[in-house]
């Protein structure tokens, strides 16, 4: 919408929907919160993206692990009857001609998923040239190197940051709910929490016997560990909607 994208759509005789695996009434409130133009359709029981799996235009991925991550973040309940599927981007003609298509395949580099997406003025350059080419042109093949609109933070530095979120007592997701800040805004306030943290402990060796100070330290350190392998490790636990499944 920043960009004038959906006008230049709808200019072309076109329409844009946003499609989430969350319920309808969230679906309805991300549309208010976020003063939308075009219309958010919840599809927990992705039905949609397996339709369009089923005719070729779009397979996408879907996290089947535990929703433990996400529901520490989200302050409603978290319904995912089949899983939450990864970011994808599906333009058609009303023939069903493929004009372009991207997918979020989770990988360390992505974060699981978690950031890098095309920018609307990237994807919308690929469909004018669809578009200019007709339907000779055939279905648009799968855009595997997009302008992305942010680079991946380093793992540790997204870890850490999803600790301090959790005020050091175990990770907590930076899932959206109405009325909270931007992802951005959030991760830098979270991050600035290390300095309390480290403060903290630097008191601690002050005041404290060294080597109380130590084992206290370790132990948390051994605790956030297993929490992070355990509640992060849901979050590969990726698999394909195709449309058989």
């Amino acid at each position: 919408m920043r960009e004038g994208v959906v006008r230049k759509i709808r200019a072309a005789g076109g329409e844009v929907y946003a499609v989430t695996s969350e319920p309808q009434y969230l679906a309805n409130q991300a549309h208010e919160h976020w003063e939308l133009d075009f219309e958010n359709v919840g599809d927990p029981h992705q039905e949609i993206s397996r339709t369009c799996s089923e005719r070729g235009w779009l397979t996408l991925y879907a996290n089947k692990g535990d929703l433990e991550f996400l529901q520490r973040g989200a302050d409603w309940e978290v319904e995912h009857p089949k899983g939450y599927f990864q970011p994808g981007v599906l333009a058609l003609t009303n023939t069903g001609r493929v004009l372009y298509r991207w997918r979020s395949v989770p990988s360390a580099e992505n974060l699981s998923g978690t950031l890098a997406r095309p920018t609307a003025r990237h994807a919308w350059g690929a469909i004018e040239r669809s578009l200019a080419a007709r339907d000779a042109a055939g279905d648009a093949a799968h855009d595997d190197n997009p302008e992305i609109d942010q680079a991946p933070p380093p793992r540790i530095v997204f870890v850490a940051a999803l600790i301090a979120n959790g005020w050091f007592v175990g990770v907590k997701s930076f899932a959206y709910s109405p009325g909270v800040g931007s992802v951005p805004s959030r991760f830098a306030k979270a991050a600035s929490r290390w300095l309390l943290f480290l403060a903290f402990w630097a008191a601690a060796l002050v005041c404290l016997p060294t080597v109380l100070v130590g084992l206290a330290f370790a132990g948390w350190v051994v605790w956030i560990v297993r929490d992070i392998r355990r509640v992060l490790g849901g979050l590969d636990v990726q698999e394909e909607l195709v449309a058989n499944r």
